[in-house]
């Protein structure tokens, strides 16, 4: 072993099986060292304070339409199942919402209904997004190449902004064909079929948003997410049919548009929040409360003197984990060895889908106490 001197020169290890080169310590998951922890054990329970709004109707717009999952220990151990199962999701989902138009249509060619035509094409068009998030998540199967050497993970995101601008498009038109009605009203026929197309719409839609959400969140994915918020604001879009179909019973045909622009309205706040947290995951941003959690199990273990560089991205739906921590100089190769084994664990029993931790260690004089120090 090398000691290095005050600047803090990286430690040399001797060479075994796996090579660590220039200090970096490499885990891609399924490697065979053996973890010794010397009898300590790891508890890293936490909690995470998300002050998301509860109450009125900001709470219930927030609690309706945006994903958020308190659980951060949800974990996913094979990103290659999660994806597995993120595909079903989506083959189940394509299905629902082509039978959901389908059946509209029929109640459609009944009725005759403009309207309700509008909102079948709609739900078709909903369910051909599943096409490019399927293609994402079969991407993001495939293994890495020498171009692209951290995997096509990021297609979920780039599915995700493709998604994002589908909802838009659709808030437009709903908002556009809302004024055209308050402009030119027209009149409502076999006013029971429309409602009763509503309700299906409505259920169709809901149906499918509670799974896609339920499987997004289980498997960290935000595009999956993300269309299953389209999903439900679609949802209500269709019911908004029914209170339409109800106005124009009770004699006020204009319920129709008024309540087709404030549905518009409410996709657009939904899809701005939306839009952010994708544009977030694509140029690397994490939650910063995530990134303070695993500084703080690092800096827990113990022999680390502190951690000078730490970054987490998320490629996918998993988490990349690379940090540079100190360590006293006068560790010997075994100890150093099993410092960062030991960081290792600590880090994957904190940050949720961890896929791929990157360890290096820098030496520190022994009698320095850095704790803390390096906020890289």
């Amino acid at each position: 072993m090398t000691t290095p001197d005050v600047e803090g020169e990286a430690i040399d290890r001797h060479p075994h099986d796996h090579d660590h080169g220039h200090g970096d310590h490499h885990h891609d998951g399924g490697h065979d060292h053996d973890h010794d922890h010397h009898g300590h054990s790891h508890d890293h329970g936490h909690e995470h304070d998300h002050h998301h709004p509860h109450g009125g109707w900001r709470g219930f717009l927030y609690e309706t339409f945006v994903p958020h999952s308190h659980d951060a220990a949800d974990r996913v151990d094979d990103a290659l199942v999660a994806s597995g199962e993120g595909i079903r999701a989506v083959r189940i989902s394509l299905v629902l919402m082509l039978a959901t138009a389908l059946a509209q249509c029929l109640i459609v060619a009944i009725s005759g209904s403009v309207a309700l035509l509008a909102d079948t094409i709609h739900n078709f068009s909903d369910a051909l997004t599943a096409i490019p998030l399927w293609i994402a998540f079969a991407l993001s199967r495939r293994a890495p190449t020498r171009r692209f050497t951290y995997g096509l993970g990021r297609a979920e995101d780039l599915a995700g902004l493709f998604i994002v601008a589908v909802v838009a498009a659709s808030a437009v038109v709903a908002a556009w064909q809302s004024i055209d009605r308050l402009i030119a009203p027209r009149p409502l026929e076999h006013l029971g079929w429309i409602a009763t197309a509503g309700v299906v719409g409505f259920l169709g839609n809901e149906l499918v948003a509670r799974y896609r959400l339920g499987v997004g969140r289980r498997i960290g994915s935000a595009a999956l997410e993300a269309d299953g918020i389209h999903a439900r604001t679609d949802g209500f879009t269709s019911l908004a049919v029914v209170v339409g179909a109800a106005g124009a019973w009770l004699g006020f045909p204009l319920a129709d548009p008024i309540i087709g622009l404030v549905i518009s309205a409410m996709i657009l706040v939904v899809l701005w929040r939306t839009a952010g947290e994708i544009g977030i995951r694509l140029m690397d941003g994490v939650d910063p409360e995530l990134v303070e959690h695993a500084r703080d199990a690092l800096t827990g273990v113990t022999g680390v003197r502190g951690v000078r560089e730490l970054r987490l991205r998320a490629v996918g739906h998993a988490y990349r984990l690379e940090a540079v921590l100190e360590a006293p100089a006068d560790l010997t190769l075994g100890e150093v060895e099993a410092l960062r084994d030991h960081a290792e664990v600590h880090a994957r029993g904190t940050v949720p889908r961890l896929e791929q931790v990157t360890i290096a260690c820098r030496a520190v004089p022994a009698d320095r106490d850095s704790r803390g120090a390096g906020e890289g």
